[in-house]
């Protein structure tokens, strides 16, 4: 009896559909929308496309989940790394940098590609924006409970979103260049306003 046999049914789909979700998103980031069919997404994952279609009826299908799955992932890392939230300025200075870094990996690279392929694509265009929104939210959330942020205040709200909105105009430079120094600098400096800002 091989160890495959031994792992439970529901465990051996659960892991597949796990490969299959990380695969996706590593074909989208390296390869954009017209170079990511199911079949590549597969073949990465070590799996029959058979196996693939079972898990996900349709390529839209696939990739939105996938970049659902690794955003969800990403932001439980994130919560793990800082599981008391911002004590002080330099905690908020690092979690600033933790939430910059969401948004200059390879899963914001195929979430863009993701984007794009969605304003041209009508089946697509729904979905992700219904992804979109969720992930948007809950970016947010983890941002003001991260940086302890008081949403009552005036101008809280909007202040976060900003960092967000900066995050992601950040990452959209790195995909071009290597902007790191300039990066880090705008980083810094947009941590002390937050902290100014926030008290």
């Amino acid at each position: 009896m091989t160890a495959a046999d031994r792992t439970p049914k529901q465990d051996r789909s659960r892991l597949t559909r796990q490969r299959l979700l990380e695969a996706a998103v590593t074909c989208l980031a390296e390869r954009g929308w017209g170079g990511s069919t199911v079949s590549v997404v597969a073949e990465r994952a070590g799996v029959s496309r058979g196996a693939a279609q079972h898990h996900f009826r349709t390529r839209e299908e696939l990739f939105t989940a996938a970049v659902e799955y690794v955003a969800e992932q990403r932001s439980i890392a994130l919560r793990a790394l800082f599981p008391h939230g911002a004590h002080g300025a330099r905690d908020r200075a690092a979690i600033v940098v933790a939430i910059v870094d969401l948004y200059t990996g390879p899963v914001f690279r195929a979430a863009l590609h993701l984007w794009v392929a969605a304003a041209n694509e009508e089946p697509l265009r729904h979905r992700v924006a219904e992804l979109e929104a969720r992930v948007g939210r809950e970016a947010h959330r983890i941002a003001v409970e991260l940086l302890g942020v008081d949403e009552s205040r005036p101008g809280a709200r909007e202040t976060v979103q900003g960092l967000l909105d900066m995050a992601r105009g950040l990452g959209l430079a790195t995909l071009l260049t290597d902007d790191t120094r300039r990066r880090e600098r705008v980083v810094a400096q947009w941590a002390t306003l937050l902290d100014e800002a926030l008290g």
